[in-house]
């Protein structure tokens, strides 16, 4: 099987944990910045680091960015060399475009110029503590749309010690428990009668006022 190519472009805070990260996983990466210190801060962790002027076509080509399978624009501030950059690797034909947005508007222009997917990062990450702030039992979540969810969920006390069909979440709040994670075990779509543990953790899909819903249920 191929491994998928990645370049990032923009090692910011941002950049640089996508592709540390994509690294870490085994992944080949090219780095790319136009600052010298951020490039030779990966060099030794990805597969190439480059110094270079993400808005030069040139030099993207060069660099055989057509090739790569997905390249994530991370440019930080510089809004218009994020959409030079997206229009330039969209017009090479570059076959998927990740780009950073630093607000809706600029998350529209991406999308208009061919981005493929557009991310928020300051914005999720703000959502994310939000939720932690207003929900300390839900761990982590993923958006899957502006009205639905996947909550990893901490047990309360009035779960502990009960059965998922004594809990009855589908039927109550209109959620299904994806799975029940026990340490390093995963029990993907657990059956009726699993007694939920403290040690447990629950993987909830729903809508997200439902999910909102059976956490109020189920507060201490």
């Amino acid at each position: 099987m191929v491994r998928k190519l990645f370049a990032v472009i923009g090692l910011g805070r941002f950049g640089s944990s996508v592709a540390r990260t994509l690294a870490n996983q085994g992944y080949e990466v090219l780095a790319i910045d136009s600052e010298e210190d951020r490039v030779q801060q990966l060099s030794d962790i990805v597969t190439h680091a480059v110094q270079a002027d993400a808005t030069d076509e040139e030099t993207l080509r060069a660099l055989g960015l057509r090739n790569f399978d997905v390249v994530v624009v991370a440019i930080g501030q510089d809004i218009q060399s994020s959409i030079l950059t997206t229009l330039i690797l969209k017009d090479m034909g570059v076959g998927t475009i990740v780009a950073k947005a630093q607000n809706e508007l600029h998350g529209k222009v991406l999308q208009k110029i061919g981005a493929d997917r557009v991310i928020y990062p300051e914005r999720d990450m703000g959502q994310r503590v939000a939720t932690h702030l207003i929900s300390p039992n839900v761990i982590d979540y993923i958006e899957l749309s502006d009205d639905y969810s996947i909550q990893e969920l901490k047990p309360t006390g009035r779960m502990i010690g009960k059965s998922l069909r004594e809990l009855d979440i589908r039927a109550k709040f209109g959620c299904n428990v994806m799975a029940v994670k026990s340490g390093d075990r995963m029990d993907i779509a657990p059956q009726a009668d699993v007694l939920i543990t403290s040690e447990d953790v629950l993987v909830v899909v729903g809508k997200n006022e439902d999910l909102h819903r059976m956490e109020r249920a189920f507060e201490e």
